[in-house]
């Protein structure tokens, strides 16, 4: 046969036979959003609430011409539907505070729905961005973002007990004292950005002993810490933006009318 009919020949059996063998394909994964691009910006982000200190660290940031970014699960500290928490949610998304997911429970990692779910409900913006608890995901954690249409947003500077670089995406037991002296290292170190870690639950600690007249072991850790962290930075020429604005996207996929009480019939919805 020649060459040129050939071709033509194995050129048309491929066409046939290629519904036959369909090719398999390649799961969308979600963008890791592991630090800020814009330059001079430092994002503040909290995990784990609606807990008791939210306001407070709402006015502490809005009082500094700054903003911050809450992870919220759906029931941690307590049920995101019960109305205390309802208004503590709506108090820090009206005042401009990013709103973003992370999970249901705080458990690893198994689906997006129900805290993307509430979050809408309560304040009528689907969030774009989530964060894994403990900061761990792998491909099926990407692919289930990203069919929820999120964002994956780890960090590159944790407020941790052991200081930089030490990570565990759950260190809410770190001394005022610490923590405060995390900050001035990384003021000294003058990173260009920074997407900070921290936690909204940190409580009292009463076996803390301190001189120091900025400590206070009656005060939650977030009233001390986060008024300290704001003034440092802000002090050393940083804007303290949102996640969405330190990389320059929509903080939310969607904005509708919240619905505030879900209707108990709307699955996954109002129920803890």
């Amino acid at each position: 046969m020649p060459p040129m009919f050939f071709t033509i020949f194995l050129t048309i059996c491929l066409i046939t036979l290629a519904p036959a063998f369909p090719h398999q394909k390649r799961q969308e994964k979600a963008q890791i959003v592991s630090h800020c691009t814009v330059p001079n910006t430092v994002a503040l982000t909290f995990d784990d609430g609606p807990f008791l200190y939210l306001r407070d660290i709402v006015d502490i940031l809005k009082a500094a011409g700054a903003a911050g970014t809450f992870f919220f699960n759906g029931r941690n500290w307590g049920c995101i539907y019960d109305q205390k928490s309802i208004d503590n949610v709506l108090y820090a998304y009206n005042n401009g505070m990013q709103i973003a997911t992370h999970t249901w429970s705080h458990a690893h990692l198994k689906s997006l729905t129900q805290a993307q779910e509430a979050i809408e409900h309560i304040t009528g913006a689907l969030p774009a961005f989530m964060r894994p608890p403990y900061g761990e995901y792998n491909d099926v954690v990407l692919e289930v973002a990203a069919s929820r249409g999120q964002s994956v947003v780890i960090w590159d500077f944790e407020n941790s007990a052991y200081g930089y670089p030490y990570s565990s995406g759950d260190t809410t037991g770190a001394p005022p004292v610490a923590q405060m002296a995390n900050y001035d290292a990384l003021v000294a170190r003058r990173p260009n950005t920074t997407l900070s870690l921290e936690h909204e639950v940190n409580p009292p600690r009463k076996w803390l002993l301190s001189t120091t007249p900025l400590l206070n072991v009656d005060v939650p850790q977030s009233h001390q810490v986060v008024p300290y962290a704001v003034h440092k930075l802000q002090s050393a020429g940083y804007r303290l933006v949102t996640v969405a604005e330190c990389i320059g996207l929509p903080p939310y996929q969607r904005v509708s009318d919240a619905k505030a009480q879900p209707s108990p019939s709307t699955p996954s919805a109002g129920h803890c």
